[in-house]
């Protein structure tokens, strides 16, 4: 099965990882908030649930990624995404697969470069030191004639 967008299909986060929709489970509830006729009565609000650390073609180097960046925020190793900005149930379901593709899109991104620590050339040195001198000889003129 190919990875699309659509609420039904497997939802690819990077090239190489797909969260196949078997593993996605789907809660619906009415949202809060304004919404007119259909609020008390349309079941809008969508939560997401996936279990990251059990996704079938991660390395061990991606495991325990998700691990170390996702741990706080699952719930017996579920991490659950929520979405009711919308108020079509539809829409909520969509909002809710692009946020979780961010999500994991984030927590599987490889750490920064470490900064090559570097010391101020001379010049910057002088500089800093001159721009000194004179602003204490600024001070210097303000005092008064006492």
């Amino acid at each position: 099965m190919a990875a699309t967008d659509e609420p039904g299909g497997d939802l690819a986060v990077t090239g190489s990882v797909v969260v196949p929709a078997a593993a996605l489970s789907w809660r619906f509830s009415r949202s809060s908030g304004p919404g007119g006729q259909g609020v008390n009565t349309a079941d809008s609000r969508v939560e997401l649930s996936v279990a990251p650390l059990e996704l079938p073609d991660l390395t061990d180097t991606q495991r325990r990624r998700l691990a170390d960046r996702l741990g706080p925020r699952l719930v017996d190793g579920v991490l659950t995404i929520a979405a009711s900005e919308h108020r079509q149930q539809l829409r909520n379901r969509q909002a809710a697969r692009e946020r979780l593709a961010a999500v994991l899109r984030a927590a599987l991104a490889p750490p920064p470069r470490a900064r090559r620590r570097t010391k101020p050339t001379r010049g910057s040195q002088e500089r800093r030191i001159e721009a000194k001198k004179q602003r204490g000889q600024l001070k210097k003129q303000r005092r008064g004639w006492e």
